[in-house]
């Protein structure tokens, strides 16, 4: 009998409303992603929170792109983050836009303008943040703030006709300067931007602050539980106080800790940074935190929601370790990647008693932890063979149970060998290996009777295919390289290591977004920029954590 997990505290908030009947018996979230970059493995935690909620209390999720900045954002963005969303398992009621809403916000504006609640300032930003005051000095009101209703209404209709440039105006609330809340001191409404808009076009030259657009489109849409990260925990007030004001439904907004985590950088304005100073390979580089990147590198989506369970939803910040997110994708891989051989660092092994010129086919599972293994697949096998430089030492200790001289050792799913002599080139560096084999050892009918300690992988030198091997590690030497000076400067150099491998022939029938677990080197994935030339192969995750090691020595 499995314990029943506790509910977080929004899970205790929605069982309350429903209990109750706040908002009908109705549970209705929504997930307001601006289109302004890729989403990141952050976002993924607000989706599965989001989408999940809706799930488990039989409601539904409104997608809604936060499109209120015409110079930053583009179609380009709209498409991954829908891709994303899908990949993730998740589907939307309803695709929306705040865009769809600025005549209904603008006319929103116009009420708290009539009511003596909003005002246009033609005070430059320097001005106006300087008149704010601080947090424990009161703000001072600029000239604006004592104009007419009737003048606001024609200076706002004005803005919108177009009859002003880039800052020349805002629109401003009227609320309290004195308020030890800087968000309630009189902040902006509505800004001038003369930008082509990917949706509305040049039919808008005014847009509304992300505060103003944000309760507003929860409200039109009758939002239950607006779910926003702690952040926004001090914009509420103003939540509520334009809802109120303006006089229409009242979604309320509850806030909960975003996801930080060691080795990397949770900011789109970081992460298009990197993109754009070509620091990465663009925002799906399998370095990037970005689900698009961690697809490409070989990330399941139910590894990814697994890890967003795991953490959990709290009321207070702190960092997860990368490590987890590592685990998740191990655990999730070690399941469904189909085991395969292939030789990052190969030197030739020549069983010298092998017949020349024959070949067999071995088998092997695909997964050995299915029952049934998910299949089989042949193995061709040969009188020389690649194996890992590592797997031989010439001075081997007691403790090594790969080869060396006159050691024994499996070759997975083939023979037991006995290394008997081995070549070195000038430099002294290991050539050529030369065994002989069992032959009554074979794996799956030995009759020899030989135990021994070690198997190794290895691919037929003659039947082996060639491939690119990608290894990717994390992107950041320091676990938060936001507390540098130059987050950039903390980059890892030894994030991507591009090497030549020889992998087993079945490997050229790898498809994209399947995982594979390369026996004893980890696990990879098909790159989607392979090609019929050339195989490209993604390390998504090592078979242990090296970095917790380094970090306890």
């Amino acid at each position: 009998m499995t314990e029943e997990k506790s509910l977080n505290f929004i899970e205790e908030i929605i069982e309350e409303d429903l209990r109750t009947n706040k908002h009908g018996g109705r549970v209705l979230t929504r997930f307001p992603p601006e289109p302004n970059g890729y989403l990141h493995i952050g976002h993924a935690k607000s989706i599965c929170l989001n989408f999940g909620l809706a799930k488990k209390y039989n409601g539904k999720t409104n997608l809604r792109f936060d499109d209120t900045n015409p110079v930053t954002e583009d179609v380009e963005y709209v498409d991954s983050i829908k891709n994303d969303i899908k990949w993730l398992g998740f589907e939307w009621d309803k695709e929306l836009y705040t865009s769809d809403y600025f005549q209904k916000l603008y006319d929103f504006a116009v009420i708290l303008i009539k009511k003596g609640l909003a005002y246009v300032d033609e005070s430059s930003a320097e001005e106006i943040a300087a008149a704010k005051g601080t947090p424990t000095e009161a703000g001072k009101p600029t000239s604006a703030r004592s104009r007419s209703v009737e003048d606001n209404l024609r200076l706002f209709e004005e803005m919108r006709a177009g009859r002003y440039q880039d800052g020349e105006m805002v629109l401003r609330a009227k609320i309290d300067l004195a308020n030890p809340n800087m968000h309630l001191r009189d902040p902006l409404l509505y800004r001038i931007k003369h930008a082509h808009h990917h949706r509305t076009g040049n039919e808008w030259c005014i847009y509304p602050m992300y505060d103003f657009a944000h309760g507003q489109s929860d409200s039109i849409e009758e939002i239950t539980h607006s779910v926003c990260t702690l952040e926004f925990i001090p914009h509420r007030d103003l939540y509520n106080w334009l809802i109120e004001n303006i006089g229409i439904y009242e979604s309320k907004q509850y806030e909960f800790a975003r996801l930080n985590m060691t080795y990397t950088v949770m900011s789109k304005r970081r992460l298009l940074q990197l993109v754009n100073e070509k620091l990465v390979d663009g925002w799906d580089d399998p370095r990037m935190p970005t689900i698009s990147g961690l697809r490409r590198r070989g990330y399941t989506a139910a590894s990814i929601r697994n890890f967003c369970d795991r953490i959990g939803v709290a009321k207070r910040e702190n960092m997860i370790d990368f490590g987890l997110l590592e685990f998740c994708i191990r655990e999730d891989l070690n399941k469904t990647a189909w085991r395969r051989m292939a030789v990052l660092d190969p030197v030739k092994l020549i069983i010298t008693n092998y017949p020349e010129g024959k070949e067999e086919i071995l088998i092997g599972e695909n997964n050995p932890e299915v029952e049934g293994g998910e299949g089989e697949r042949e193995i061709p096998f040969s009188r020389e063979l690649w194996i890992e430089r590592d797997d031989f030492m010439e001075d081997a200790p007691k403790k090594f149970f790969r080869l060396g001289p006159d050691k024994q050792v499996r070759l997975k799913n083939a023979y037991i060998i006995q290394c008997d002599d081995f070549k070195k080139d000038s430099d002294g560096k290991v050539t050529e290996i030369h065994c002989s084999y069992i032959p009554n050892s074979k794996s799956g009918e030995d009759t020899s009777g030989l135990k021994v300690k070690g198997t190794i992988h290895w691919v037929s030198a003659l039947h082996a295919k060639t491939a690119e091997v990608r290894l990717y590690d994390r992107l950041f030497q320091v676990e938060n390289p936001v507390l540098e000076e130059d987050f950039k400067s903390t980059l890892n150099p030894d994030s991507l290591t591009i090497i030549n491998a020889y992998i087993e022939p079945d490997l050229a029938n790898a498809i994209v977004g399947r995982g594979y677990q390369f026996i004893r080197l980890g696990y990879f994935t098909l790159d989607k920029l392979t090609s019929s030339d050339k195989l490209i192969f993604n390390r998504t995750v090592g078979l242990r954590d090296n970095w917790a090691k380094e970090t306890n020595k």
